[in-house]
């Protein structure tokens, strides 16, 4: 089993992050000034504090044809930090179709980031993979192709995230499963390394529900989130234009993760569109904390609802910021998309 590394969902879902952040003193500072959108024409966003106090930024490209970093001391300074990119598809061959939705993490104290490619042949022969990096600085080092995920099928696979509870890490993702007629459903399962699952995998969930089966049967993007007590699981729902949105299943923090009973769907979406405030299509979310330990909800979205052609090829899913709460329960309260312009986080 892989050893408690530190992630950027470990230091969220562990709390992790603050303990690692600086003493501000008595007050907690009043936030950073950020503009939404913080970076224009990145969708499925990961914005993380590593463990050596900066943040790091992976997204999509509208080419979706490489993976790219950025690294700042703030959440604001990410958007006009330089852009490295880590790696290139090839030109033929295996991953050298579409690329989408890369996310990095520390295991073990060596960079991994986690990447959903097509090949060559067919862009949407889409399967994870993981890249390696050859040294500590993620920016300077060599990046190279670890391997392909294994899971029990070979099939659409997509989304990987990695998390440590209770001294296992895991790993949660989307995939089609032979058999179900769906496009993507949500699977979790333990890792023996980043690149082979440690039991298998147990579904937890599938799209049925009206808002989740809008163009497309889509679960997808999954984002931990442990607090008050339960392990959280927020996830983006139906097709990729103003019709995305986001879900939650919800699990008691002592629960057996890997029993598909323990958690339980919000009926509802808990984040979703709005147009009186001209944001289309929020979801692929991610959570961060500010210097200050406070939880902040990362997420693209569009700011216009009509689209030509398909959404997918529509460039304009921009990368958004805002702070977010909890309800007396205990429960996440994301609130609704804030408008474009300057917000504090």
């Amino acid at each position: 089993m892989i050893s408690n590394g530190l992630t950027r969902r470990a230091l969220i879902a562990g709390g992790a992050a603050l303990a690692a952040t600086p003493a501000w003193g008595r007050r907690r500072p009043e936030g950073e000034r950020v503009t939404n959108p913080l970076i224009r024409q990145r969708a499925d966003a990961q914005i993380a504090l590593q463990a050596d106090g900066l943040y790091t930024f992976m997204a999509s490209v509208p080419e979706y044809d490489r993976v790219v970093l950025r690294r700042a001391a703030t959440i604001a300074g990410l958007a006009t930090a330089p852009e490295t990119v880590l790696w290139r598809r090839p030109a033929s061959g295996r991953m050298a179709g579409h690329i989408w939705a890369p996310e990095i993490h520390q295991i073990d104290g060596r960079w991994y980031v986690y990447v959903a490619a097509g090949d060559g042949g067919d862009v949407f022969h889409i399967r994870t993979y993981v890249l390696q990096c050859d040294g500590p600085d993620p920016v300077k080092g060599r990046w190279s192709v670890l391997g392909q995920l294994q899971t029990p099928w070979d099939t659409f696979t997509l989304d990987s995230t990695t998390f440590v509870h209770r001294g296992t890490r895991y790993l949660a993702w989307a995939q089609k499963e032979p058999g179900i007629d769906t496009n993507s459903n949500l699977y979790l399962a333990p890792l023996s390394s980043p690149t082979t699952l440690a039991a298998r995998p147990a579904r937890l969930t599938v799209p049925t529900l009206p808002w989740e089966i809008q163009g497309f049967k889509v679960a997808e993007g999954p984002a931990p989130l442990i607090r008050n007590g339960r392990v959280f699981m927020t996830y983006s729902a139906s097709a990729t234009d103003a019709r995305y949105c986001m879900g939650m299943l919800t699990a008691r923090d002592d629960a057996d993760l890997m029993d598909p009973a323990a958690w339980t769907k919000t009926p509802e979406p808990v984040f979703r569109s709005a147009p009186e405030r001209r944001v289309f299509g929020p979801g692929h979310n991610s959570f961060t904390v500010d210097r200050a330990g406070r939880d902040v909800l990362v997420y693209h979205a569009r700011d216009y609802e009509k689209i030509t052609g398909d959404p997918l090829y529509d460039p304009n899913r921009d990368t958004r910021v805002q702070r977010f709460g909890y309800r007396a329960d205990g429960t996440p309260d994301f609130g609704r998309p804030l408008a474009n312009g300057p917000t504090i986080i």
